[in-house]
């Protein structure tokens, strides 16, 4: 994996004009003192704060109370109704509508935060929560930008604090098996891979007029970061969001964090050297019907060749069964990925266990025995002292610019696009460099993270 220098952070203190005045100090202390914590000692409980309560929130809520060593003492969502919900089940949690005035209130209360909001959020939320010694979960894609990604990965190392993103098969024993067993050589060198997820986000323009905004959503605050625009029934909220290039990531955002890890995971894979994204022509509002991304990493000890090729299919498109030496009557799943290595290949479908061919070639293979681990509760533990996080920023953050950098080249269809992941920076194709960053809407700027800031 490359090694990138933190000198890329140039200028990463929070810098957001009311609610820096009143946090500075603190921000000020968690530069001095990294990995800052209420819950210094593995005997401690964890004092939490839920940023984003519905839908996936909601179930990171839950799974992060499971574990018996946290207290969840404050709640906050945009939605009154996603709050009400969650206040019922933790009525003794204060409640927030608005994350800054969360962090501000709270940042001598808490030592952990999630950030279970849509896409468009999770940089600035995760970002200043670590810049005031928190420790972060964060649901994938851990950011909307590759910048913000690069900048949040840093943040984080440079705060000492214990992070996850929300990749939980991560942790499961179907994907955990599929790693061990490329890891240990079964299928030989890995020559490719070819993933894929068969769903696809795409949209006309913008819908015009506006309907009026319901009582319990805050719009101004949903929007956050993002260009303002009118309210519509059904577009963005819930949900449906993730179609929309202002706030969500498309299919390869929400999937490729998911379906690329195990293979990140078995081949030890950091950042792309290039990346190729064909599809139709790019809209400015919305993700393509179809999208086939080619990226080039550099080859490591589990790789068949110096470099290896990987290719993500979504929508309409996906792999050719002819690349499984499969029976005729076999069919490839909905989503997952095929490893071809020298001697084998492996169907890896999206949470379920790996298939190996040739069937004849792997019948009683002994496969490895590898027990799944609690994703949310190694976070905890980690965050009180005991074991360590397995997809924190420094893994997730290279794993979520390679699917950012694939959506970046929506812009660009059938270009190959040089990736200089030390310097930061497209080397062939410089126009393409400003589609790394982004600008927040006035008065929602952070210093180091925005284009603006």
């Amino acid at each position: 994996m490359q090694h990138i220098s933190d000198q890329v952070n140039t200028n990463s203190n929070l810098t957001r004009r009311s609610f820096l005045k009143q946090t500075a100090a603190i921000a000020g202390i968690a530069t001095f003192l990294p990995g800052l914590s209420l819950a210094n000692s593995p005997n401690s409980r964890l004092q939490h704060a839920s940023i984003g309560v519905g839908g996936m929130g909601w179930s990171d809520l839950n799974s992060i109370l499971n574990g018996g060593a946290t207290d969840i003492v404050a709640i906050c969502d945009v939605d009154a109704n996603n709050l009400a919900k969650a206040a019922q089940k933790l009525p003794n949690a204060r409640k927030y509508r608005d994350w800054r005035e969360l962090l501000e209130k709270e940042a001598d209360k808490i030592d952990s935060v999630n950030v279970s909001t849509p896409d468009h959020t999770h940089a600035p939320i995760a970002f200043s929560a670590v810049s005031l010694g928190k420790h972060v979960y964060c649901q994938k894609p851990l950011t909307h930008t590759v910048y913000e990604a690069r900048q949040l990965t840093l943040a984080a190392r440079k705060a000492n604090v214990v992070t996850q993103m929300g990749i939980q098969i991560h942790a499961d024993t179907t994907y955990r098996t599929a790693a061990a067993i490329i890891q240990r050589g079964a299928i030989g060198k890995i020559k490719e891979w070819h993933s894929w997820q068969g769903s696809a986000w795409p949209g006309g323009g913008r819908p015009e007029g506006q309907d009026p905004v319901p009582a319990q959503l805050d719009w101004d605050k949903w929007i956050g970061v993002a260009p303002m625009r009118p309210y519509k029934n059904g577009i963005y909220h819930p949900v449906r969001w993730r179609g929309w290039r202002d706030f969500g990531s498309g299919v390869m955002g929400d999937f490729a964090c998911h379906i690329f890890d195990p293979v990140f995971t078995a081949l030890e894979l950091g950042h792309c050297l290039s990346v190729r994204t064909e599809g139709p022509d790019a809209d400015k509002e919305t993700f393509p019907a179809w999208q086939i991304t080619h990226f080039t990493f550099p080859g490591t000890k589990y790789t068949a060749e110096k470099t290896i090729n990987g290719t993500w299919h979504n929508g309409s498109k996906r792999p050719s069964r002819d690349l499984v030496p499969m029976p005729a009557e076999y069919r490839l799943p909905g989503a997952g990925s095929i490893i071809i290595g020298r001697e084998g290949v492996m169907v890896l479908p999206h949470w379920a266990g790996p298939q190996l061919y040739p069937l004849e070639k792997f019948k009683g293979y002994n496969r490895p025995k590898v027990k799944s681990v609690n994703h949310y509760q190694q976070w905890v533990d980690a965050c009180l002292g005991k074991g360590k996080a397995e997809a924190d920023f420094d893994y997730s953050g290279p794993l979520t610019e390679t699917a950012q950098l694939g959506n970046l080249g929506i812009n660009f269809p059938g270009q190959t696009l040089k990736w200089d992941a030390p310097n930061f920076k497209i080397t062939n194709i410089p126009q393409a460099n400003k589609h790394l960053h982004k600008k927040y809407r006035r008065g929602w700027e952070i210093d180091g993270l925005s284009l603006n800031g």
